[in-house]
């Protein structure tokens, strides 16, 4: 079985953002970076089915991006992937999702893999469009938000969480693309072993001129922090005198008690 697994190098969400000067992405300097945490679900799920298998199957760890997202391909690699493909881009953040799955389409047409894993969306963009779009462009079935998975020979079974809180089953045969959803495994830490042996690791480098272009279908006009909200009150005192300023608070500048 061939696996492919599409995962993505994101500013780590701890880090504190600012607007480029363009005004139509954040400025990356100074940024963390780590690998999208969706894409360690896909990653985890790649590695258990491979398991499953005893071992029939290759798993491809794919990343489009800068020299950075390498960072990102080796993690996955010393999870359990088995080769890596970089497709060198040095402005990703100014292709829509179109864009993204063209690339990945193009270099997996004549592949032949039989199941791909996605996250369910990228921590910075949150499209959750680059998975379906991909599965139309190849062809393929497809499943999203998966927070069960299961194979039988060709046949995948599997839970999809909806809203509400509601659970769909869906069955669909190979081949396929997968989307995946927080709690749909629990994802390994890299052992020191395995991060070294993934360092010996094939990695293929794509530059992006080399695949198809295509033109986008949405632009990012803008992007600019949130408003800011009015600040919060500290109340310091004893309880009887804390219950009486909330009240009074409460009168003064809602409506709750009127």
């Amino acid at each position: 079985m061939k696996i492919l697994v599409c995962i993505k190098h994101v500013p780590d969400m701890e880090s504190r953002f600012k607007v480029d000067p363009a005004g139509t992405w954040v400025d990356e300097r100074d940024l963390a970076f780590r690998l999208n945490e969706y894409d360690e679900f896909a990653v985890e799920q790649a590695v258990r089915l491979k398991e499953q298998l005893g071992g029939a199957a290759d798993i491809t760890i794919l990343s489009i991006g800068p020299g950075r997202v390498v960072e990102a391909i080796k993690k996955g690699l010393a999870m359990g992937g088995d080769r890596g493909v970089h497709i060198q881009d040095d402005l990703p953040q100014q292709k829509d999702p179109w864009q993204v799955a063209s690339l990945i389409a193009a270099f997996a047409a004549d592949k032949h893999f039989d199941l791909v894993f996605t996250g369910m969306m990228s921590q910075d963009r949150g499209s959750a469009q680059v998975g379906v779009l991909l599965a139309e462009l190849l062809g393929y079935a497809c499943a999203t938000t998966l927070v069960t998975f299961e194979l039988e020979g060709d046949l995948v079974t599997a839970r999809r969480e909806l809203e509400g809180g509601l659970r769909g089953i869906v069955r669909f045969k190979l081949p396929a693309v997968v989307s995946c959803q927080l709690g749909l495994n629990t994802p390994r830490y890299p052992t020191l072993p395995n991060i070294m042996k993934a360092r010996q690791k094939e990695l293929l480098s794509v530059p992006v001129a080399d695949l198809p272009a295509v033109a986008s279908l949405v632009t990012v006009a803008g992007i600019h922090p949130p408003a800011r909200k009015g600040q919060g009150l500290l109340l310091e005192g004893e309880v009887n005198e804390l219950a009486d300023k909330l009240v009074a608070i409460l009168k003064e500048k809602t409506t709750v008690l009127r």
